[in-house]
């Protein structure tokens, strides 16, 4: 794959905010946008783009921070991860979710771009991928263990797009009662399907687990490929 450090992203208000690139070497002709999870766009997200990439999808990482403060990048050490709490609390979704909406035209707008446009979201960006479902003009959305869905089950109804979501049966910040509360509220028609991960805790997907994860991974490229079609469009 060939990646590019930075686009800018139009917020539509005069200003800009950047997003990782990372560009396939053979393109399959859709796109898929990365949603960070509270620590900003990091290596780990940067990698899970790449990844993507590689799958032969346009991947892009939006800075979703970047009206607290750009480029934000965070360890899991005890003190970021406090501080990322502190950019969680400070996060507008309403502005988080408009941009991401701003990133899919962007994408759309590319020249010679004809394909469909997915959201893969990781623990903030995964409650984010699930309300852009319902919220945005999205193709397809993938959910790891996103945190807070359950405080929007009433965008369930709504999902304009096929869903799949991903969930360790440790995860600490979303609730065995949590998930069932999720599973239960996902309509027939959300077609990608709802995974449990026995023994696995949150973040799972970029750090630790590497057997669920790259069993997650191929569930998720497999649903990407029935949900938006196999093939340059």
């Amino acid at each position: 794959m060939m990646s590019e450090a930075k686009t800018t992203i139009d917020a539509g208000d005069g200003r800009g905010f950047a997003a990782y690139v990372s560009r396939p070497e053979k393109p399959n002709g859709h796109a898929v946008i990365v949603l960070q999870e509270i620590f900003g766009v990091t290596d780990a997200i940067r990698g899970v783009a790449d990844r993507y990439a590689a799958e032969g999808y346009l991947a892009l990482a939006p800075d979703l921070y970047w009206r607290i403060e750009p480029g934000i990048e965070l360890s899991h050490a005890k003190a970021d991860v406090e501080r990322a709490f502190q950019y969680l609390e400070r996060f507008d979704e309403e502005a988080g979710l408009a941009d991401i909406g701003r990133v899919a035209a962007h994408i759309r707008a590319m020249p010679g771009f004809r394909g469909h446009v997915a959201v893969v979201g990781l623990c903030l960006g995964g409650k984010l991928a699930f309300r852009c479902a319902a919220r945005l003009e999205v193709d397809a959305a993938a959910v790891f263990y996103g945190v807070g869905v359950e405080d929007h089950l009433d965008e369930a109804a709504a999902l304009r797009c096929p869903v799949v979501l991903h969930y360790g049966d440790q995860d600490r910040y979303a609730s065995a009662q949590a998930q069932a509360r999720i599973e239960a509220a996902l309509p027939p028609t959300a077609g990608g399907g709802f995974y449990r991960y026995p023994g696995v805790g949150h973040g799972f997907y970029t750090r630790g687990e590497p057997e669920a994860a790259a069993l997650a991974h191929d569930r998720t490229t497999a649903f990407l490929r029935t949900a938006l079609g196999a093939g340059n469009r």
